[in-house]
């Protein structure tokens, strides 16, 4: 047919052997499995660290304002534990992302020795992970909430 592309499996790496090339290319897509896995995996922390951080801001911003309307005198252990909940959301994510790089770092190391040995082509790279540029994103944001829940500054402050 014209136009359309070649889709024959031609041997690689001198082998000859049709059966190692199949192998080379399923190795190789396992590689892009095994990464996009990761980034599903960081996706489920970021969704667990932001309900902590945003639930536990909800928490500290509505005593806040109940206190300040003077409808309770004492708000200091419900904001405590908003307080706690940013921190506890911020920590999860810095371990989470540091996870991530250590586990993508790994791979990038054990695909690179694979091509190197020949077993696998690795001609498409890796793309830079869009998840973990969110993830840490949203670390900037919960700092910066902490910090205007700790001391009263910054975007988040008082108005």
């Amino acid at each position: 047919m014209a136009g359309t592309p070649d889709r024959r499996v031609t041997p690689a790496f001198g082998s000859g052997d049709v059966s190692t090339e199949l192998s080379a290319r399923r190795t190789g897509m396992s590689f892009q499995r095994t990464r996009m896995s990761a980034d599903r995996t960081l996706m489920s922390v970021i969704r667990t660290s932001l309900s902590l951080i945003g639930f536990g801001f909800t928490i500290y911003q509505v005593f806040q304002k109940l206190h300040e309307a003077n409808v309770l005198k004492r708000s200091n252990a419900p904001r405590h534990f908003g307080e706690a909940l940013v921190v506890l959301g911020i920590g999860m994510l810095v371990l989470g992302i540091a996870y991530h790089v250590a586990f993508m770092l790994e791979l990038r190391r054990q695909r690179e020795q694979m091509k190197l040995d020949g077993l696998i082509h690795a001609e498409s790279r890796f793309p830079v992970s869009l998840t973990a540029i969110v993830a840490v994103l949203l670390l900037v944001i919960g700092i910066l909430a902490i910090l205007s829940m700790v001391y009263q500054v910054g975007p988040f402050g008082p108005a």
